[in-house]
């Protein structure tokens, strides 16, 4: 028989301090003979990374074992589940490492014909976009990742990667496969279109209005505004400045708008998420530091790392709560998060499928 493992402590998000003990990979609060007790602390249901793509550096796919290293660096920050938005890596050999955290690919960023990142995305013109949602949503573990807008080089400005009626039928295909659909959306144009279409998700969204807020909230469309990668904006902004200066001037515009956008979303009751873009221009391992920003931003302690734990695992479709019986995925700290959010930098334990990994 596998000796049973206790964990003592407030157990999140409701705070009741407890008993937890490990039994076969699985939470139970019935006490247990013999149970080695391994930390005490605050436990908090195992991290959300909602935004990451494992696979992929600065110049596109990389090795099994360096994207190995970058999820390690995600379980090691706490980030136990992971929502893949988009690799060109092929990671469905993740799923079978107990060792690494739970994955849900998006499988390959679908973005229009040389406007996007080189090597990142299956490259297509408007009338190949069905095939290719079909395709991923087949590939993917329940998500397609469309790269909603990009910066034209003929406008000079940020641009819809492809016409309303395009992103409409690649939507309707991507449900119709059972996948649910997500878009990179920096500026406004491209957003009334998605929303119309009945699109699940918008990342970043730094291009909201009051009226498509409302058809977030109408429509039951996530955000994820990954808030670490909108604050590199004025780096975009440097950038491209000399070549394309109304684009800059719209990024400059949407990174000061920021935070009022994303706090009109939060305060409508669009339901927001924490990701943080590791693998795009983030590092990996620092979904602490998302939890974090959208706590500056306005976000409740409790509403911040909720965006990140038991919030964001039921959307995804795992337990939210450490309730008898569910999978054993958790973390535990020396100190209580709602009160000291930096805590969630130096995880003390780290539990995923009932086995400490950290």
């Amino acid at each position: 028989m596998p000796v049973a493992q206790r964990f003592r402590g407030p157990v999140l998000p409701h705070g009741e301090a407890r008993d937890l003990y490990v039994v076969d990979g699985v939470v139970t609060y019935e006490p247990q003979a013999g149970a080695e007790t391994v930390a005490e602390g605050w436990i908090v249901p195992g991290l959300v990374d909602a935004h990451c793509h494992l696979g992929l550096d600065d110049d596109g796919a990389i090795s099994d074992e360096a994207t190995e290293q970058q999820a390690i660096e995600d379980r090691d920050g706490g980030a136990l589940l992971i929502r893949d938005c988009g690799s060109a890596a092929d990671t469905a050999w993740i799923h079978e490492r107990e060792d690494l955290p739970r994955l849900i690919r998006a499988g390959r960023h679908i973005a229009r014909t040389k406007r996007y990142i080189r090597n990142y995305a299956h490259e297509v013109e408007p009338d190949q976009l069905p095939a290719y949602v079909a395709q991923e949503a087949q590939r993917g573990d329940g998500w397609v990742k469309l790269v909603g807008d990009w910066i034209s080089r003929d406008e000079g400005d940020l641009a819809p990667s492809f016409p309303p009626e395009a992103f409409a039928e690649a939507i309707r295909v991507a449900h119709e496969h059972g996948a649910k659909v997500t878009a990179h959306c920096f500026g406004n144009r491209v957003l009334k279109g998605l929303l119309d279409a009945g699109i699940d998700c918008i990342e970043h969204g730094t291009g909201l209005t009051t009226g498509l807020i409302d058809q977030m909230v109408a429509g039951s469309t996530a955000l994820v505004p990954t808030v670490m990668q909108l604050d590199k904006f004025p780096q975009y902004a440097e950038a491209g400045a000399e070549r394309f200066p109304a684009y800059a001037e719209t990024i400059t515009d949407l990174f000061t708008r920021r935070r009022d956008t994303i706090m009109a979303a939060h305060e409508a009751g669009v339901a927001i998420y924490a990701g943080s873009d590791g693998g795009g221009v983030s590092r990996h391992g620092n979904l602490s530091g998302e939890v974090v920003a959208l706590a500056e931003l306005g976000l409740s302690a409790e509403q911040a790392l909720g965006a990140a734990s038991w919030r964001a695992r039921a959307w995804l479709g795992l337990d939210g709560e450490l309730s008898e019986g569910t999978t054993a995925d958790f973390v535990v700290y020396d100190r209580d998060p709602l009160q000291d959010l930096s805590v969630l930098h130096e995880p003390k334990r780290i539990v995923l499928r009932g086995h400490v990994v950290g």
